[in-house]
This record gives structure tokens, C-alpha cells and sequence, in this order.
């Protein structure tokens, strides 16, 4: 299991479930104070490799007060 690959895949369907395009992300991010580029932002989505906080910014910015996350099942995670 590459938990990159999953971290980032919970992050862009969200993006697309709220259809928010990742240059309004970084527009959000930025009016709480987080810098970053559209181009790096997407960049550091598309790698997968970001801190649980970035993570949690990203949701906050995106408007959500709650988040379930569906880890996949035990037998994949070997």
C-alpha cells in the first residue's frame, strides 16, 4: 500500500467533490495566511508527501467542519 498515493487521492476527490479547483485552494489558503502557488500546491498534491496539518488546512480552507476518512481494508496495507 503506498499511503502517498492514498493521501493524495483523498485530497484531490475532495477538491472535486467540492469543485474547487486547485488554483482556488491556493487562493483560500493564502487569504488564511498560507502561501503557496497554484503551480506548488499542485505539485505537493500530486506527490502526496504533505504534513496531516497541510492536510487539515487544505480541508478547513475548502469549507468542511468534519471529515470522514475510509482507510482501505486490512489486507492491503502489507
Amino acid at each position: 500500500m503506498d499511503w502517498h498515493i492514498e493521501a493524495r487521492r483523498i485530497l484531490r476527490a475532495e477538491l472535486v467533490r467540492k469543485g474547487i479547483s486547485v488554483g482556488e485552494l491556493a487562493q483560500r489558503l493564502a487569504s488564511g495566511g498560507i502561501d503557496e502557488s497554484p503551480k506548488s500546491l499542485a505539485v505537493k498534491i500530486s506527490r502526496g508527501k504533505f504534513q496531516l496539518a497541510f492536510f487539515l488546512q487544505c480541508l478547513a480552507a475548502m469549507g468542511n467542519d468534519t471529515v470522514t476518512i475510509k482507510l482501505p481494508p486490512k489486507s492491503t496495507m502489507e
